[in-house]
């Protein structure tokens, strides 16, 4: 009898991992290449220390034994993976345990804000190996910006040395088109309208860049330990702005055009204070203004409304606080987005408790970490 079903994928060359372009391609690594060595990596860095046998591979994937073990030779092979002991069988001899070796290749994760330039060099695992910051005049335009990265990114390289650069995720203000690296009219900087930033840094770097909104890259970050498929949450960050990155079903979530997440500039008060982007009474004038006057339960307060309209429009599971001047005041702002969002179960009548309010994990580098991932996640079969 013979069966319409037709087994797991071929391991077969994937179509280039949305948003990234650029020269060359990294370090040109067949070990990564396909979908079925994108599983198997993606169960090798979950297993962390402890690794994985090939069997519980192939039982996880659906894939033959034949194929992992090829697969798996492959990632030894490009020192990808390593032997981590043997483990017990419960019949025939023990089972070779498998590991992924983290320092085997690096990724580099860049924050461009609008004062300020932050460079990790990632490990596989996502760890940062070695950071550096540098001054940085964003509304200055593109040369200043790309002198500015591409003199980081080099000095970053010299220092650590080490092991072949997969490529570069650059996480900076947005709008942008995602997926073709241009970016739109940045709020307050509206002459980088239409501005190939991607394409333009992958030359200068001299490797594949993937590039997204700042608030995008801290979201997609935050998501890679949670289960495909499974919590949504917001991700609010405030620091020279204010934006949002969103994590529905446990995708990062841009939008068809790649725009979701413009969060700081929801009108709140019609007759408010002028915004950046042209209109008035903006959520994030209104935050920032409460921020130059040193009122920050005012502008934790500003903050909560804004997450409980996200709440009420999405019934997301959490929200997660970050950027500078959150972590500046960490508890001031935790306190006040939870108290909305605790005001505002009150009013719907709720019986369950508020929508939890936590800091993002990372710190100063949540975003620059984030970016990072834009070129791990795809490896590890993580969707974009």
């Amino acid at each position: 009898m013979t069966s319409n079903d037709p087994g797991p994928p071929p391991d077969r060359e994937p179509e280039p991992a949305p948003g990234l372009g650029g020269p060359g391609s990294g370090a040109g690594l067949s070990a990564l290449r396909g979908h079925n060595a994108a599983l198997v990596l993606g169960l090798l860095r979950a297993a962390g220390e402890d690794g994985v046998s090939r069997l519980e591979l192939a039982a996880h994937t659906g894939l033959t034994p034949q194929a992992v073990s090829k697969i798996t030779a492959r990632l030894r092979a490009d020192g990808l993976a390593a032997e981590a002991g043997r483990r017990a069988s419960t019949g025939g001899k023990p089972r070779t345990v498998l590991r992924l070796v983290p320092g085997a290749r690096h990724a580099i994760g860049l924050h461009l804000d609008r004062d300020e330039l932050t460079v990790v060099l990632a490990d596989l695992a996502g760890e940062a190996v070695a950071v550096r910051r540098a001054p940085l005049a964003f509304e200055e335009g593109a040369e200043q910006v790309l002198a500015t990265a591409a003199r980081e990114v080099a000095a970053l390289r010299a220092k650590a040395g080490g092991p072949p650069v997969l490529g570069a995720g650059v996480a900076c203000p947005g709008p942008l088109d995602h997926t073709a690296g241009v970016l739109h009219r940045v709020t307050g900087a509206p002459h980088w309208d239409g501005y190939p930033l991607r394409d333009a840094l992958a030359d200068r770097l001299g490797l594949p860049v993937a590039l997204d909104k700042d608030t995008n890259t801290a979201a997609l970050g935050l998501a890679q330990g949670s289960r495909a498929g499974a919590g949504s949450f917001a991700y609010l960050h405030l620091g020279t702005g204010l934006g949002a990155g969103l994590v529905l079903g446990g995708t990062l979530y841009r939008g068809p055009r790649t725009g979701a997440g413009e969060f700081g500039h929801q009108v709140v008060q019609l007759d408010g204070p002028p915004c950046t982007c042209g209109r008035r009474g903006c959520i994030e004038a209104l935050c920032l203004a409460a921020v130059a006057r040193d009122d920050l339960p005012g502008a934790a307060q500003v903050l909560g409304t804004g997450a409980a309209n996200l709440v009420e429009l999405l019934d997301i599971d959490r929200v997660l606080l970050g950027g500078r001047t959150v972590a500046d005041h960490p508890d001031i702002f935790r306190t006040g987005v939870a108290d909305a969002l605790t005001a505002r179960a009150a009013h719907r009548g709720s019986t369950g408790p508020a929508t939890p309010v936590a800091l993002a994990a990372g710190g100063a580098r949540t975003v620059a970490d984030g970016a990072a991932q834009l070129v791990l996640a795809p490896l590890f079969g993580r969707v974009l």
